[in-house]
Parts: structure tokens; C-alpha cells; sequence
């Protein structure tokens, strides 16, 4: 139920006639007889004389009461309501002044106050006491008191920034996330296949445990095999002093890796009709062609090609490069030298540097009663002299070669030799190359340490001695006095393709030499001994000789080594 008022409801009729403190409207009842006859008016214009406007003035009637809801009767009205109390009544008639303004008069006197009853609608709370009213201070309304306006959100954006800095944060973090991940899965495959190719490498350079050359021979000759090697061998032909002196150049393309292998004379071979010789024997005998494929069997290897290296060539060779840088290890005399005593052509001292006519002096160079080896080496150090002096560019080192004016083996040409010089030059260079001697046996054969280091790591092949039961052996006793004498014997004796064996020195001098067999049928062997030592054949004889040798040699003073 609304019991709000509505001017319009029921018969009576209400005129407006002000509004309280509060801002509400106060309505009057207007009597029937005047319904018809005048409309109020209350913003007409105020009377410029009196003391405000009223409605009655003209009528000469009476005001009608207005009707109190609140006891349901007519009360008389002596005045009309001034909200502002900015009017004043006079003769006990208040003009009606809706907006507090009072007519302006000069001169115009102050009445007293009249007590009224002030007119309210129904459903309306009387006013306040008059004396609350007037103490009251006035309230300042606004708007937006009376008005719900959905006020837009300053922060919204804050909002949205800070939401979209969060999205784009946790993306961020997200994206980080997978970067890293993506970086370990990157780091371990590279680590992975690192590994892998670490272990290839190894197992291709026959260098995994289980394949190293201390592990089984199966092993390491399977790694061993898989490299790859190119090998030529170099005979050194001395034209003034006879004697022969080889070595092996090896490359190994797999493991960037150069070697120089030096081969004893006295190692033994088989010869191409099946009997043991020796090395140097099969250089004088055999040539190129028979002694590579002698070497190729017992070295089980693959030799590429020969390089005959007489001694005027190496002389020249070295005089081409500019000298070589050697450590010698002893004084060299000078061959041309015509008096005694006088200067050596080669002094021993470290990085002495020698000509052409000093490389050939030291590397032929052989001491009284020193062994073969130790000329082996010094050939060697020259060797690897000139390969560091050498051109690393294949088509200058050609044009060494091709200035030498050599007759090379057909199976190498000079294109060939030049770069396959360079390519060691390369490597003796960069410090990855050595020299190494092949250990052979006092009999010629091939000991186990030649086996496991030079023959198998170095060169990759199986050592293949000759048979022991071959050739026949020799024991030599040294009686001499001279003990250069046992080496010498030696080396003729491996020449001839006897095996031999030391056999001590007595512990006194004989005059004569003795050539000894124990067997009838090994009197045929024991003359061919003879002959091989230079002895007569009268020194041969029957008699005890000791286990292991087929001949028995006693050297005496009456011994002459016809060679070296």
C-alpha cells in the first residue's frame, strides 16, 4: 500500500505554499468556492509595496485552513510559511515568499513574531521544534548524496597492467624454462656423441684397454691394422767406405704420426730361394725389388716403394735444403784430412749444424770396435735432420727431389717422393715424429719387444723370423786380442746367412783360429764358415763343441777381417 500524496488523488484540491527545512513541498487545502476563481501562483511577481505577496489581498477573504493529518482536522492558517525565516509578519498577515526573500521597504518596522502552525502533506513528519530549526546550521547538498552513479574504476588499467605483467612474467619464466631444458638436452647429446667419438677414435688408434700393445697380440694387431700407413724404404749406399745402412719412413695418416725405423744389417731374411740371409747381404744380392719383399715378410708390412740414397746424394740433399741441425754424439775426423792429428770435420757438441760433406762423415761414421747400430742412429738423426729442413708444400719438396737428378726405383717417382717427404716434413716440424731402432737379436731374429713395440704399434704387422733351424749356427770365441774382431766376425757371419752366437772371449790369446764341427754332416757348413771368415781351410777340424751350435769358432791372432 502507498500512502505517498498525490495532488490528483480524491476530490480535494491542494495548492503548494512553500517547502519545509528539508526541501520537501507543503501543500494547503484550497476551499471549493476558490477552485475556480484564481490558481496560484507561486512564482508571480512580488508587490512592490507591503511586505510580500498575498494571494488573498484582492479577495478581502479569509486564508483556509489547512488540514492536519496528523488529527484529522482543519487548523486556521495565520500566516504562509517562510522556510527561511527571512520574512516577517505583520498585522497578523505573513506574505508568502517561497525563497526567503523579503520585501525591501524604507523605513518599514520590525513586528514581533506570530506563533503559526505551519501546513505539512500527509505521510510527512511535522517539523522540527522552531527553536532547533533556527539554531540549525544549514546543510550544504550535493548531487551525489541523492544520486547512485556508477563511478568508473581509476584502477581498472592498474588492474589490467599488473595483470598482463603477470601473464607476461610466468611466460617469461616459462620461456627461461624451456631454454634451459632445451640447453641440457643440447649438452648431453653433444657429450654423448663426444664420447662416442672419443671412444671410436681410441679404438681406431688401437688404444682402448683391451687393444693397447701391452694387451693380447689378437687385439692389437686387429687395431694396429685398422690405421693406415704409407712406408718406403731408404738404403744408404756409402760409395767411398762400402757398407749399406736402411731405415724405414713411416706415415701414419691416422694418427698424424711420423716414424723413422732403423733395421740392423744383421737382421735375418729369407732370401728368394728360400735360405736365411741377412739384411745387408739381401741389399748386395737381391736389390730393391728381392729385399722389399724379404722386409714385407718378415715385417709383415707393405712397403710402397725403394729410395736408393747414395752417399753424393745426400750430400747434395742436404746442401739444398740449407744444412741440418744435429746433436752428435761423437767427434768425426776428417776423411780428406792428410795429416794425423788434425781437426775433426765434425765436432760433437748439441744442434751442430752440418753441410752436406758433414751430414755424409757423420752418418757413415762407425768408431773402432763400435756396433752397427750406433752408425744406424747417427744416419737416422741425419734423416730426420733433413726432413725438418725440408719444404712442407708436396710441389716444392718435388722440386727438391727432381733437382737430386736421381734414377729413382720405377715403383717411385719423383711427384710421389716429393710428397710423401713433405707430409713427414709436416709432422717433424709440428714435433710428431721420432726415430726408432728395431731391437734384433745377437742370431738376427726379431725379439719379443720388437714384436710388441715397433713391429705391431709402429707398423702395424707380425714379426715373422725366419726359421732358427734355416741356417746354420755359429759360436765364435774371440781370441784375438782385438775385440773389434767379434763384431766384425758377426756381421760377415749374418751376411753369409749364418746364425750367430756370442761365444765369450778366452781368457787367453790364441795364435791360431779353429773352425770346429761335431757332426760329419755339418763338415760341409763348418768349410763354408771358413771360407766366410776368410780362414784357411786346414783350420777346419772334427771336435766337442757346445749344445745349441752347429760350428764352433775360436778367433785367433792370425785372424784378418776382410769387411765389415
Amino acid at each position: 500500500m502507498n500512502d505517498r500524496y498525490d495532488p490528483g488523488y480524491g476530490d480535494d484540491q491542494y495548492e503548494l505554499v512553500g517547502y519545509d527545512e528539508y526541501g520537501r513541498p507543503v501543500y494547503r487545502q484550497v476551499p471549493a468556492q476558490q477552485t475556480q476563481q484564481q490558481t496560484y501562483d507561486p512564482y508571480a511577481q512580488q508587490q512592490q509595496q507591503g511586505y510580500g505577496y498575498d494571494p488573498y489581498a484582492t479577495t478581502g477573504q479569509q486564508p483556509p485552513a489547512a488540514y492536519d493529518y496528523g488529527t484529522g482536522q482543519q487548523q486556521p492558517v495565520y500566516g504562509s510559511y517562510d522556510p527561511y525565516a527571512s520574512g516577517q509578519h505583520q498585522h497578523g498577515t505573513a506574505p508568502h515568499d517561497p525563497y526567503g526573500q523579503a520585501a525591501a521597504g524604507a523605513g518599514t518596522a520590525q513586528q514581533p513574531r506570530v506563533a503559526e502552525q505551519t501546513a505539512h502533506i500527509p505521510q510527512q513528519a511535522g517539523p522540527a521544534d522552531e527553536e532547533d530549526v533556527r539554531d540549525r546550521p544549514e546543510r550544504d547538498y550535493h548531487t551525489e548524496q541523492f544520486a547512485f552513479v556508477e563511478d568508473p574504476d581509476d584502477n581498472s588499467e592498474d588492474v589490467i597492467d599488473w595483470l598482463k605483467f603477470t601473464e607476461n612474467r610466468t611466460e617469461r619464466r616459462e620461456e627461461a624454462r624451456r631454454r634451459a631444458r632445451s640447453r641440457i638436452v643440447a649438452l648431453v647429446v653433444v657429450l654423448a656423441l663426444a664420447a662416442v667419438g672419443g671412444v671410436g677414435y681410441l679404438w681406431y688408434a688401437g688404444e682402448l684397454p683391451g687393444l693397447s700393445s701391452d694387451d693380447s697380440a689378437t687385439g692389437t694387431a686387429t687395431a694396429a691394422g685398422a690405421q693406415k700407413r704409407d712406408v718406403i724404404v731408404v738404403h744408404l749406399h756409402d760409395t767411398k767406405g762400402g757398407g749399406t745402412a736402411t731405415a724405414l719412413l713411416v706415415d701414419n695418416t691416422t694418427t698424424k704420426r711420423g716414424t723413422t725405423v732403423l733395421l740392423p744389417n744383421s737382421l735375418a731374411l729369407t732370401s728368394d730361394d728360400g735360405t736365411t740371409t741377412t739384411l745387408a747381404k739381401s741389399v748386395e744380392d737381391d736389390g730393391s725389388d728381392g729385399t722389399r719383399d724379404a722386409l714385407d715378410t718378415v715385417l709383415g708390412t707393405d712397403i710402397q716403394g725403394t729410395w736408393r740414397l747414395d752417399t753424393p746424394y745426400l750430400q747434395n740433399l742436404v746442401d739444398l735444403v740449407g744444412n741440418v741441425d744435429v746433436d752428435t754424439d761423437t767427434d768425426v775426423p776428417d776423411p780428406g784430412a792428410k795429416k794425423k792429428g788434425a781437426a775433426p770435420l765434425v765436432n760433437q757438441g748439441k744442434a751442430q749444424t752440418l753441410s752436406g760433406k758433414m751430414a755424409v762423415a757423420y752418418a757413415t761414421y762407425r768408431a773402432p770396435g763400435e756396433a752397427q747400430d750406433a752408425q744406424l742412429e747417427r744416419f737416422g738423426q741425419v734423416l730426420q735432420g733433413v726432413l725438418r729442413k725440408m719444404s712442407s708444400d708436396p710441389q716444392a719438396a718435388t722440386t727438391t727431389i727432381q733437382t737430386l737428378a736421381q734414377i729413382l726405383d720405377p715403383s717411385l717417382t719423383d711427384k710421389d717422393l716429393g710428397t710423401f717427404l713433405a707430409g713427414l716434413s709436416d709432422l717433424a716440424k709440428g714435433g710428431d715424429y721420432r726415430t726408432d731402432l728395431l731391437p734384433v737379436q745377437t742370431d738376427g731374429m726379431l725379439s719379443a719387444q720388437a714384436s710388441e713395440g715397433v713391429v705391431k704399434n709402429v707398423l702395424g704387422g707380425t714379426a715373422k723370423s725366419p726359421d732358427k733351424d734355416a741356417a746354420v749356427s755359429v759360436s765364435v770365441q774371440n781370441a784375438s786380442g782385438v775385440k773389434d774382431n767379434t763384431e766384425k766376425a758377426r756381421v760377415v757371419l749374418l751376411n753369409g746367412g749364418f746364425t750367430f752366437l756370442e761365444g765369450g772371449t778366452p781368457g787367453s790369446p790364441q795364435a791360431t783360429s779353429k773352425v770346429t764341427y761335431a757332426d760329419a754332416a755339418d763338415k760341409a757348413d763348418a768349410t763354408e764358415v771358413a771360407k766366410t771368415l776368410g780362414l784357411p781351410e786346414g783350420s777346419v777340424t772334427k771336435g766337442r763343441i757346445s749344445a745349441g751350435a752347429d760350428v764352433a769358432v775360436v778367433l785367433g791372432q792370425d785372424y784378418k777381417p776382410s769387411s765389415d
